[in-house]
């Protein structure tokens, strides 16, 4: 069995990722991103590499409010999946979120079975309190619209779920 780790993605990791995105995006699973939008954002993201440094999973944490971030682009190739990279980058991105001050995690999925695994829930309407929702509504972060379950996103969310994890 080929062995893994996790780390930092680099700019030069932003091509692998927007190549293995491209597939979810097809398949109306993952919202697409543009090669400039991910290079932008590459300190949010952590990949998984094999032996050769390749990327073969990432994920993004994204701060969205003072004590509360969302867990983005989770992504594994299909070679990969089920050897435990999904896992080991959800918990290095949790180990992230602590260090941000973060207390808890958002994510919108179709894969609720995973992420119920790692502690996540799904959540109703009401998960920040009015003073705040009237702050992010205010982003023009689509993710930031997706967690507020904005009308304007609906059509890009259809089957996923909304989902929350305190973290402790």
């Amino acid at each position: 069995m080929t062995n893994f780790s996790v780390r930092p993605a680099r700019a030069a990791d932003m091509e692998a990722v927007h190549r293995m995105l491209q597939p979810y995006v097809m398949r109306r699973i993952l919202l697409g991103k543009d090669l400039v939008v991910l290079y932008e954002a590459t300190q949010e993201f952590l990949v998984a590499v094999d032996e050769r440094d390749e990327v073969i999973g990432c994920g993004a944490l994204h701060v969205m409010w003072e004590d509360l971030g969302e867990v983005r682009t989770l992504l594994v190739a299909d070679g990969w999946l089920h050897r435990g990279v999904g896992r080991a980058i959800v918990e290095a991105l949790e180990v992230n979120a602590r260090e941000l001050g973060l207390t808890r995690l958002f994510c919108l999925t179709f894969e609720t079975a995973f992420f119920e695994r790692r502690g996540f829930a799904e959540i109703g309407e009401q998960v920040v309190s009015p003073d705040v929702y009237s702050q992010l509504v205010r982003s023009p972060d689509e993710g930031i619209a997706e967690f507020l379950d904005l009308a304007h996103v609906k059509p890009n969310t259809l089957g996923n779920t909304r989902m929350l994890k305190r973290l402790a």
